[in-house]
């Protein structure tokens, strides 16, 4: 193998680089690996970059499961490392296995559940954490606890910035500073807290995120672009009320 390889690695001529971004093993990385992987030939070499320090350790006992060999785990710059991992001999199990987990990510089913926790609280137990949320909506800007749309619109938002985020790092998109904005209006306010007979609906959304990079423009805005198309809570809210989504290069 040759002494250096193009990313400044040691003694490592992968056969195929993919960039994995921030995502950690749990939130699809391995799914990537294994499309990747039918990139390598049997006992040849995959560099995954990766900026979520977590995967340095997740991967090694990962590799021992499925037949494949990491070799190392480099951090090249502060914060982001390169994994190494050499490529096992059964190609039929490789196979087997990328669809298995392709069909299960297909039709995966995220499951919550709410318990009345105070006269205006609700506490809602997701995986191994919970949250507590307030009303449907609150006018009173001083409240303890955000609302339910307002959980909704900040969904919205973590979905978008981590989106995006993650589609830049997979890209070699260098962002210098990001932050976004949401606004949202219903049809009747009033028919929301049971004033009136309405529409308690939302009627439109402003979305604006503002970006600082170095990237061209036009890199940056395929990039939103492709984010928007991907975004399953900016999606479903998409196809129920207007969006006017925007990205503001500063």
């Amino acid at each position: 193998m040759p002494a250096n390889n193009e990313h400044g690695t040691e003694g490592f001529s992968p056969d195929h680089v993919f960039d994995g971004g921030a995502m950690d093993c749990g939130s699809g990385l391995i799914l990537l690996i294994r499309q990747n992987m039918m990139q390598v030939p049997e006992g040849g070499l995959l560099e995954i970059r990766s900026s979520e320090p977590t995967v340095s350790t997740e991967l090694p006992p990962w590799c021992r499961m499925v037949g494949h060999s990491h070799l190392e785990s480099i951090e090249v710059d502060p914060g982001q490392w390169s994994h190494f991992i050499q490529r096992g001999t059964d190609q039929n199990s490789d196979v087997a296995e990328l669809k298995s987990d392709e069909d299960q990510a297909k039709s995966f089913e995220w499951s919550l559940r709410g318990r009345r926790s105070a006269a205006n609280a609700t506490t809602v137990y997701s995986r191994n954490f919970s949250w507590k949320s307030g009303s449907s909506i609150d006018f009173d800007k001083t409240g303890d606890l955000p609302t339910a749309l307002e959980q909704l619109l900040g969904a919205i938002l973590s979905d978008v910035i981590a989106s995006f985020s993650t589609r830049c790092s997979r890209s070699s998109i260098l962002l210098d500073d990001l932050e976004c904005t949401i606004k949202g209006m219903l049809n009747n306010s009033l028919a929301a807290v049971g004033i009136e007979r309405g529409d308690s609906s939302l009627s439109k959304i402003a979305l604006v995120m503002y970006v600082t990079s170095p990237a061209p423009e036009e890199k940056l805005s395929k990039t939103w672009e492709d984010c928007l198309s991907d975004s399953p809570v900016y999606q479903t809210l998409n196809k129920a009320c207007e969006i006017d989504a925007r990205l503001v290069l500063l």
